[in-house]
């Protein structure tokens, strides 16, 4: 896989994506998304990889969205990112395994729209995130309109959207869109920390537990508790489901297949 843009690496059960162009805050431009669709597609098939930690290079930004500056020099350009959206993730709903944001700067416009399609974010202290579009023309259209008011009070989510303001990674957590805000030098070690709490649990069962929780946001409630999503259905023919029990009789740690 030739990635120009991206750095990634598998180290154990864990991928770790960088979004790699500090020189502009990490903004990503067209030939990005194709390549993080590469990457996700990888990280989707590899069953040696249970979780992923996604970040952006240096200490400014995790990503300041879209490249303006690309776009203004290429205007009249078609940008086409591809079935599954900016960084190949917002419009993507079929990846089960885990996805933590490690939100080490800025996190504006599609970098927020990339923080929100994960799962967990853990923020530096510094970080601040928001949705800007409005004050340069734009809208938050890689789903970040839609998915703030499902992580936040609905009027603290409208005061961002409509008027472009920012969330200090502290503000963040208070209301509940970031997991936990560690000084920067931290951020990786609790990306991992947090990986690793994952991995002690069964990959299978994790991924059955993302899917149903997130599908299920989509019924009503007697309908989702009666449904049989995929994931779940793997899960009672997995080898974990039968390891799990019986390691804990044994009063030993299990050890788990994946599969």
């Amino acid at each position: 896989m030739e990635l120009k843009f991206i750095k990634y690496e598998k180290r154990g059960h864990v991928a770790y994506i960088t979004l790699n162009r500090p020189e502009v805050m990490n903004a990503l431009h067209p030939p990005c998304h194709p390549e993080m669709g590469q990457i996700w597609d990888d990280f989707v098939g590899d069953k040696q990889l249970w979780v992923a930690i996604l970040t952006g290079a240096g200490e400014r930004a995790f990503s300041a969205g879209n490249d303006l500056k690309w776009t203004a020099e290429h205007r009249g350009e078609t940008l086409d990112m591809g079935k599954h959206g900016f960084a190949g993730i917002t419009s993507r709903f079929d990846i089960t395994k885990p996805i933590i944001a490690a939100v080490n700067g800025f996190a504006l416009g599609g970098g927020c729209e990339i923080a929100l399609a994960c799962d967990i974010i853990v923020a530096a202290d510094h970080a601040r995130l928001g949705l800007p579009e409005p004050r340069v023309g734009l809208m938050a259209g890689a789903g970040g309109v839609h998915r703030l008011p499902r992580h936040i009070p609905l009027k603290i989510a409208m005061g961002m959207i409509l008027t472009g303001k920012h969330l200090s990674a502290q503000e963040a957590h208070r209301w509940g869109l970031v997991n936990e805000v560690v000084p920067l030098k931290d951020l990786m070690a609790a990306a991992e920390r947090w990986a690793g709490e994952i991995m002690e649990c069964s990959p299978v069962s994790v991924q059955a537990s993302k899917e149903a929780a997130m599908r299920g946001l989509e019924m009503p409630l007697e309908k989702a508790c009666a449904h049989s999503f995929p994931a779940t259905t793997k899960l009672w023919q997995s080898k974990d489901v039968i390891e799990g029990p019986l390691a804990f009789a044994q009063k030993r740690k299990p050890q788990w297949k994946g599969e």
